[in-house]
């Protein structure tokens, strides 16, 4: 499960990366790319860190098919969809809630202390989206004040998954719960308008 948890981040982030291509007007290759890029560029940050190399990106094809398959379904479904900017949202979400359980647990199972484990669990949850706004020249969603909570579901999903761990508790029906649950976290917070607190003015 904890490979399908993975696999499925990887569509789910190779899509709104491919959705975000095609709303900026990019050529096929383009697609392809911010597609791809999305979906293993934060796990390659944290595969890199944990001495995980080469990265299972580089070595293991369906990490290179799931991506492009996401891109080729956006590439001729996009017109399908109402709003590209809320499909972006919403496959970005299922990303961020995947991609925060499934780093935890690499995190975890190569030894990290819990905090540590939970926030490079963080790093693929994050990475993929922020290579993506950077790409595409857009100010990252990570960083817009303007932006609903981004980091605060997967903060709080990646703890949860230490947590448990550390209390031999985890199981992956628990890891799919808690990517379920980051994600409707994420979009509750979008349709709340939810943001984290900026610097505090006197006044």
């Amino acid at each position: 499960m904890q490979h399908a948890l993975e696999l499925t981040g990887l569509f789910a982030f190779a899509m709104s990366g491919a959705l975000m291509a095609i709303r900026r007007d990019f050529d096929v290759i383009g697609i392809a790319f911010l597609a791809v890029i999305t979906a293993l560029g934060g796990g390659i940050l944290r595969d890199v860190a944990l001495g995980d190399t080469p990265p299972p990106a580089f070595t293991e094809w369906e990490y290179l098919v799931v991506p492009l398959a996401g891109a080729a379904v956006a590439f001729f479904a996009h017109s399908a969809l109402e709003r590209l900017t809320r499909a972006l949202l919403v496959f970005d979400a299922a990303g961020l809630g995947l991609f925060c359980v499934t780093g935890t647990v690499k995190a975890l199972d190569h030894g990290l202390a819990p905090v540590a484990a939970a926030a490079l669990g963080v790093t693929p949850a994050a990475g993929g989206g922020l290579l993506r706004d950077v790409i595409a020249r857009e100010t990252p969603a990570l960083f817009r004040p303007d932006t609903e909570l981004y980091a605060v579901p997967a903060i709080a999903g990646a703890l949860l998954v230490a947590v448990a761990w550390e209390l031999d508790a985890y199981e992956p029906v628990l890891g799919a719960v808690a990517a379920a649950a980051v994600f409707g976290f994420r979009l509750l917070a979008i349709r709340q308008d939810w943001r984290a607190p900026r610097a505090w003015r006197r006044g």
